[in-house]
């Protein structure tokens, strides 16, 4: 099949992460496969082979796609791809398909509503990453989870740096002064751990002021955006994941795959990830005294560390894989076709 992936996006976070491995999969499995939008830097280093070009705005998004032809099923991803799918393909000649990546309705404004009634017309099918979003948006859709790739496992827990990582963007939802406090009451700084919290964002300078007042000096890094990011999840104790409402989460994937135990909100896609497996180290969501406890008896138990990082990982292979994830996302595009 000629798959054109399209996001309006000139960033690079788990949207467009999920694009480039996708269609890079698809094409493996023998596909003719082309991607819209995401930062053409980060974007070309992981599309390899893959053709891509670059959409900032609805309207360049639009043109891309219509500059475009001859594919067989339109993916779009987010609600202004949506749009500009619409706007490229009006008489729509070829289907398509919509992965919705977050949990929450189109539009809130009247404007908005017309336009996700015009959208959700064009549709010819609906994807969801989990089966959280599945119940959270409008119309049908087919659960097909986000995948990561299968990599080798990390260091065991006796090897592994005395670090709790954080790998998220930096924004209120994510709710990283949760992690920030939740590391300052486990009193692990005390003990010679450290945090590493991977990201960048708004509210960077508030979590510094946050981490300067509550832990100890020099015990929580901000390390901005990394390119590293798959070494650090190798060489980390811990990955704490406090947002409740991830879609699925591909850090926390990304984590699992490389056999790193995860502290995660029992909210949202953690539930389908982490929650699916034996032992969870799962907390309520802003619970910072809860999840200071799970670090500290994680931090305390190496064998334990390593007993959950490998359920994790085998969680990872066996529900969680690109692979997986292009067969069932094939299967949705012909049943269109």
């Amino acid at each position: 099949m000629r798959v054109l992936h399209a996001v309006r996006s000139d960033g690079f976070a788990g949207v467009e992460r999920h694009i480039a491995s996708l269609a890079v999969e698809q094409e493996r499995a023998g596909h003719r496969v082309a991607v819209v939008g995401g930062d053409p830097t980060a974007m070309a280093g992981l599309l390899d082979t893959v053709p891509h070009r670059p959409a900032r705005t609805v309207t360049q998004t639009a043109a891309a796609i219509g500059r475009w032809r001859g594919y067989d099923v339109l993916h779009v991803h987010m609600t202004a791809a949506e749009l500009a799918a619409v706007l490229a393909d009006p008489f729509g000649r070829s289907p398509v398909v919509a992965t919705r990546h977050f949990a929450g309705r189109r539009g809130s404004e009247a404007l908005a509503r017309t336009a996700a009634r015009v959208i959700e017309h064009r549709l010819a099918a609906q994807i969801a990453i989990s089966s959280y979003v599945a119940r959270s948006v409008e119309g049908t859709s087919t659960v097909v989870p986000t995948g990561v790739p299968v990599r080798p496992p990390g260091r065991p827990a006796a090897e592994r740096d005395r670090t709790v990582l954080v790998v998220q963007r930096l924004q209120p939802e994510k709710q990283t002064a949760v992690a920030v406090e939740a590391f300052a009451r486990s009193g692990l700084a005390e003990q010679g751990w450290s945090m590493d919290v991977v990201g960048p964002g708004a509210e960077r300078a508030r979590l510094e002021r946050q981490a300067a007042a509550q832990a100890s000096p020099g015990s929580v890094r901000f390390l901005g955006r990394r390119h590293d990011v798959q070494d650090r999840m190798a060489a980390a104790a811990v990955l704490l994941a406090p947002c409740p409402l991830e879609g699925l989460g591909m850090s926390v994937l990304e984590a699992m795959a490389a056999g790193l135990p995860v502290v995660a909100a029992a909210a949202g896609g953690h539930l389908e990830t982490v929650g699916s497996t034996q032992g969870a180290a799962l907390f309520p969501p802003g619970d910072v005294d809860v999840a200071a406890r799970l670090l500290r008896e994680l931090a305390a138990d190496q064998g334990r560390r390593d007993t959950y990082g490998s359920a994790l990982r085998l969680t990872q292979q066996q529900r969680f894989t690109v692979a997986e994830q292009q067969r069932a996302t094939e299967a949705v595009y012909r049943s269109v076709l």
